[in-house]
């Protein structure tokens, strides 16, 4: 009598829950702490409802009314109660969750609470709890993982805006070169009563960026025509590398030009590499041209630079060069002294390379393809720089192909 009138509550139990599941016994993820999990058996063919029927009936008053699961239920501290169950050859079995917003020790003392049920609506069952999962610590580790994507995703925002700006900041720049007479110069030049000389391009270009815009390049070692007959009407001074190629140049334009001061880069190092606070000093230093000559006369001979030296001198140039198109969607044909023998599109880059002699460098604003590099092999050309490289084979051996990301490499 006594089984019979315990299993009317049960089912009674049973029916009021599946009628009120939807209110009663919702799943409240955001306030849950611990999932107990555990296991359960039974010696006959039982269902979920007579599952949870159980676990309400047989613990009801068994904790006191602090712990009673229909009042922790009603206050959301318990959620609903999941119920995986199945049967088979007249047995069944499953697993229970029970997720759970109290305390550690609470939530332990309903999960040894379960071990008590022996039977779940006429069959005997046993409840056996496999372990208390801390929820916490697996919203913890998702939002450790969740943020450091979210910084990734933030710090390549920042790099590509920077990019931008630097890209933008650098048209401003290339805009502000202007071409006197088919020669980089700064916007100044036409206008101003004196001018200053350089060696290249990157030269006038690192004077604009020190706010200095009335420079020209000579782009080589033959002083143009355009030059001569500034240097007639303008005051004049010649600001050249620290190198014997500036000592060669200083001679030539002594020759042929009227030059009334000379600045030098520092010994060994070329102007586009110098700080603005180099460069206001060099020029605050200038001296007259004929003391310039005497000076540059005195000194001794110098030895061929040792092939290491050359190449690091190489790199640098090139770095610059590649650093000055950065942007521009122009490539460079540079000489056997890496200056600048033709500026053209990179879209014309294939059709000029092949026409073009005495190329010892390719420097452009663009992707290294297989058919450049075979012309350029073709051309016997040393170097090629771009901003990326894409190849069917492995290059010719008698090339270097770089990326400004090599020669930072390099340079290190």
């Amino acid at each position: 009598m006594e089984g019979k009138e315990e299993k009317r509550i049960e089912d009674l139990i049973a029916e009021k829950i599946g009628q009120r599941e939807a209110l009663s016994m919702k799943e409240d993820i955001g306030t849950t702490k611990y999932l107990i999990h555990a296991k359960i058996e039974a010696n006959g063919v039982v269902e979920r409802p007579d599952v949870v029927g159980a676990i309400f009936g047989q613990t009801e008053g068994l904790l006191g009314d602090a712990l009673d699961l229909r009042e922790l239920l009603k206050s959301s501290r318990i959620a609903r109660i999941k119920v995986d169950i199945s049967s088979a050859h007249g047995k069944s079995s499953g697993s229970i969750i029970i997720p759970s917003s109290l305390d550690k020790v609470e939530t332990a003392i309903i999960a040894a609470a379960l071990e008590t049920i022996d039977r779940v609506g006429p069959c005997e069952a046993t409840i056996k709890v496999e372990r208390i999962e801390d929820v916490r610590g697996a919203k913890r580790k998702f939002v450790v993982d969740r943020a450091k994507e979210i910084l990734g995703q933030m710090e390549a925002v920042a790099t590509e805006s920077q990019e931008i700006s630097e890209m933008v900041k650098e048209h401003i720049r290339v805009d502000e070169i202007s071409d006197y007479e088919g020669l980089p110069a700064g916007p100044g030049v036409r206008d101003s009563d004196a001018i200053i000389i350089v060696e290249g391009r990157a030269d006038v270009l690192t004077l604009l960026r020190c706010g200095i815009r009335n420079a020209i390049a000579i782009e080589g070692t033959s002083v143009p025509k355009a030059v001569i007959d500034l240097s007639r009407n303008k005051t004049t001074t010649a600001f050249l590398d620290g190198d014997r190629g500036g000592d060669l140049i200083l001679k030539e334009l002594m020759q042929v030009t009227e030059i009334d001061f000379v600045a030098r880069a520092p010994p060994g190092k070329m102007v586009e590499e110098m700080t603005r606070k180099e460069i206001v000093k060099a020029l605050r230093n200038k001296v007259p041209a004929d003391q310039a000559v005497i000076e540059t006369k005195g000194k001794p001979e110098e030895a061929a630079p040792p092939p290491e030296n050359r190449e690091e001198s190489n790199l640098a140039k090139l770095n610059a060069a590649i650093n000055d198109l950065r942007g521009s969607l122009r490539a460079r044909l540079l000489d056997a002294g890496l200056n600048t023998k033709e500026e053209v599109q990179v879209r014309n880059l294939v059709e000029s390379l092949s026409r073009a002699e005495g190329v010892s460098a390719v420097v452009f604003d663009g992707v290294v393809t297989q058919k450049i590099a075979d012309i350029a092999a073709d051309k016997n050309v040393k170097y090629i720089v771009g901003m990326r490289v894409r190849l069917d084979r492995a290059p010719p051996a008698n090339i270097k192909i770089l990326t400004p990301d090599d020669m930072r490499r390099r340079q290190r």
